[in-house]
């Protein structure tokens, strides 16, 4: 292999969601890789129902690739297999990344900087600025705020609620992976910022055991030095195997599964590791 280049990783990744519906529900799924790892996938990562029923896709305001499809009564089952090549690098680190005024910034990055559903910027500016407000702006004011927020949230999956918002995630200092990056990206938002919530596969690839249960990751980005970069809160360090699935201003745009109609989920599962 010549000096300087990496190798990549073949990663399988996929899920299997199986519900009971009391009657026919129409849903919508953002459960693909992302567009933008198009050219990294070798196994494409086709949905399939059981029963099968019509699917039809479509791109959401942010490129997200989402399904629309009318589950039936009774036991419905939605899965995916595929595999995508990763670096065998972790999360890039820019630390020389400056950050724009906010007169300089593309247009396309403006909504980033807006307080959404689950990240209330107007309430958290104050706390933001006072908190991180001496920091040097960039990348290291960036990874100020994920220094805090990892230490001021402790992990706890069976608190987890869909409803938390960032400003209630500060509050209660409890969290799931969803939280910790809304409230990352609140603090961003309000310090002049662009930064968009994330959603994907995140492997144990090159992690210590124990491993925990399978499930889909929630992270950021920040808009720095003319790119989007990762920031991730939940875990604070560079990760091996991060797929994108979607992003969108919070984790309301990119809802892995939007079910119209009563529902319970009976069973979920996510799996993503490195091909032997």
């Amino acid at each position: 292999m010549a000096a300087g280049r990496t190798k990549n990783l073949e990663i399988a990744v996929g899920y299997e969601f199986i519900y009971q519906l009391p009657q026919p529900t129409p849903m919508i799924l953002t459960l693909n890789v992302h567009a933008s790892r198009a050219h990294d996938i070798i196994v494409v990562d086709l949905m399939t129902t059981t029963p099968a029923v019509p699917i039809s896709f479509h791109e959401d305001m942010f490129g997200n690739r989402c399904a629309r499809l009318v589950a039936p009564a009774g036991r419905f089952r939605l899965a995916s297999a595929g595999t995508v090549i990763a670096a065998d690098t972790p999360d890039p680190v820019v630390p020389q990344a400056m950050q724009h005024a906010v007169e300089d910034l593309p247009p396309e990055t403006l909504p980033f900087l807006l307080g959404s559903r689950y990240c209330e910027t107007d309430v958290l500016s104050p706390i933001a600025w006072s908190l991180f407000g001496q920091t040097p702006p960039g990348w290291a004011r960036v990874q100020a705020v994920c220094d805090y927020v990892h230490e001021r949230i402790a992990f706890d999956y069976m608190q987890a609620r869909a409803t938390r918002t960032a400003l209630q995630a500060y509050q209660e200092q409890v969290g799931v992976c969803r939280d910790y990056a809304h409230l990352g990206v609140a603090f961003c938002r309000a310090l002049n910022i662009p930064a968009r919530y994330c959603t994907g596969y995140l492997s144990d690839i090159g992690e210590p055991p124990p491993y925990t249960p399978g499930d889909f990751a929630g992270w950021f980005e920040a808009y720095l030095g003319g790119a989007w970069h990762c920031f991730d809160p939940r875990n604070n360090k560079p990760r091996l195997g991060r797929i994108l699935m979607a992003y969108g201003r919070d984790a309301a745009d990119v809802a892995l599964c939007n079910t119209f109609g009563p529902n319970v989920l009976e069973s979920f599962t996510v799996w993503t590791h490195e091909q032997s």
